[in-house]
């Protein structure tokens, strides 16, 4: 049986886009501003500077996806700290 997880208010949120999706995910996460703001964020370097700069949010970067940064989150994610 899956275990279950009480989560808070405040999420924490991973975002992780390829290089040919990053256009896309920026056009959603601006729609969603609102609520992101709420929220903390956490992204690859790439994707999480692109994010802070184009949504004026703060984001905590990990290293670039292809330097380990997909594994930093996704261990973050199995620990459930994201």
């Amino acid at each position: 049986m899956a275990e279950s997880i009480i989560m808070s208010t405040c999420k924490r949120i991973a975002i992780v886009a390829h290089n040919n999706k990053k256009e896309e995910l920026i056009n959603c996460l601006k729609q969603h501003r609102s609520v992101l703001v709420q929220h903390k964020l956490f992204g690859t370097g790439t994707t999480g500077s692109l994010v802070e700069r184009e949504l004026d949010l703060p984001v905590t970067k990990f290293q670039s996806g292809p330097l380990g940064g997909d594994q930093q989150l996704g261990s973050l994610i199995v620990s459930h700290e994201i």
